[in-house]
């Protein structure tokens, strides 16, 4: 498994959620080796821990969490002026300074090697990948288990995949700065333009825009790659593969709908069971909102609420988090009334009904038929019309009185 993270971190350089922290990460490409590494490094590491964190439910540890993503913004910031201005960078780098002659005289280096490990913790603490498949295992588990060295280990192999990917990408784009220096007034100019660049970014994440951006991207190609991934390692990975390769499954019966009890609150709507709901065809939506993933796939959902209501289906959205601040029910509501979501929300923050479907993933459609049975489910983007044509038959079924095959 420790593999399988490793290049599920590899292959997350190829999805768009990966985009607001290459900035920040390719403004230094004229640093040393040394400092690039320590960047990457500090980044993967701060990966690791904050994503352990993020499985357990404590407030503090979701309130220091977004705390700590505001300190990271504002250290980008600051890192963006130093590299637009020469006189702002050597104003901020002389406390570093001044600290490492107090400590040592001959460690003047000393801010270099600090302020490289400072970008890449305040990276690691804004980085928050797409939940492909492969990640999706590794924090469902940790969710579901609790967080242990297991589940650490498993996110630090994902975060150093990651960090061998962009490093590779960083330290070729090195190479090229390195053959242009001979041109300082050039070297000067793309120094400030990527200021420019890492400042755009931090603008962009603290007014959130930036999910505005990636939600008008896909990652189903990344998907399909992890999902090769989990499906060609042999043996070890059998039982995971079956649970969350994004594939739909055919026209089948899977059993009857599982309870939607243990939501620590339900929005839009009362609390809704199983048995309520009966004689309707309902779909099941597992979301969360700051998941790329689930936002591309939220307005087929939404579409497929309002067109076929009158026709006797009822979507439920079971909002499951992923990291910490999705916890904060406040939040989920200001969420669910900024992208208009009408139907039932259930708040999941407890994963109880996740549990009752045995569920792997974000998102994950489950299609229910009007005898309260499971005919349908897919994980992940695509396939909305095979979703949608099979919405239809069932709304055919449940008006004709048709038995399930």
């Amino acid at each position: 498994m420790l593999l399988i993270a490793f290049l599920g971190g590899i292959l997350t350089v190829l999805s768009p959620c990966i985009l607001p922290v290459v900035p920040f990460l390719f403004a230094g490409v004229d640093r040393t080796r040394r400092s690039i590494l320590l960047t990457l490094g500090g980044m993967a590491l701060t990966f690791a821990l904050i994503a352990s964190l993020a499985v357990v439910s404590s407030e503090w540890v979701v309130r220091t969490n977004a705390t700590g993503r505001h300190v990271a913004l504002i250290v980008m910031v600051l890192f963006a002026l130093s590299l637009i201005s020469a006189r702002i960078g050597g104003w901020l780098a002389r406390p570093f300074v001044l600290l490492g002659n107090r400590i040592d005289p001959d460690s003047r280096a000393l801010s270099g090697p600090l302020k490289s490990l400072l970008i890449g913790v305040a990276t690691g603490l804004l980085w928050a990948p797409c939940a492909g498949p492969i990640l999706g295992v590794i924090l469902t588990g940790a969710m579901l288990q609790g967080a242990n060295a297991q589940t650490s280990l498993l996110l630090l192999a994902y975060g150093l995949g990651s960090a061998l990917s962009l490093g590779t990408l960083i330290f070729a784009g090195r190479s090229l700065v390195n053959r242009l220096k001979a041109s300082i007034p050039l070297t000067g100019w793309l120094r400030r333009c990527a200021g420019v660049a890492v400042l755009a970014a931090a603008v962009l994440i603290t007014t959130g825009a930036d999910r505005t951006l990636l939600a008008r991207t896909s990652s189903e190609g990344v998907s399909r790659l992890e999902s090769g991934v989990l499906e060609n390692v042999p043996k070890v990975v059998d039982y995971l593969v079956s649970k969350v390769k994004a594939a739909p499954l055919a026209d089948s019966d899977q059993g009857a709908m599982p309870s939607l009890s243990g939501a620590v609150e339900w929005l839009n709507s009362p609390e809704l069971t199983a048995q309520a709901l009966k004689g309707k065809v309902v779909l099941v939506d597992f979301w969360t909102y700051d998941c790329i993933n689930c936002q591309h796939a939220l307005p087929y959902v939404k579409a497929w609420a309002e067109k076929y209501a009158k026709d006797g289906l009822v979507v439920i959205g079971v909002h499951t988090p992923e990291y910490g601040y999705e916890r904060i029910i406040d939040n989920v509501k200001a969420q669910v009334r900024k992208l208009g979501i009408a139907y039932p929300v259930a708040i999941d923050n407890n994963y109880a009904i996740w549990r009752n479907f045995d569920n792997q993933y974000w998102p994950a459609h489950y299609l229910i038929d009007a005898k309260g049975r499971i005919r349908y489910s897919h994980f992940g983007e695509g396939r909305y019309e095979a979703q949608e044509r099979m919405i239809r038959e069932l709304l055919d079924e449940a008006k004709a009185g048709v038995s399930p095959p």
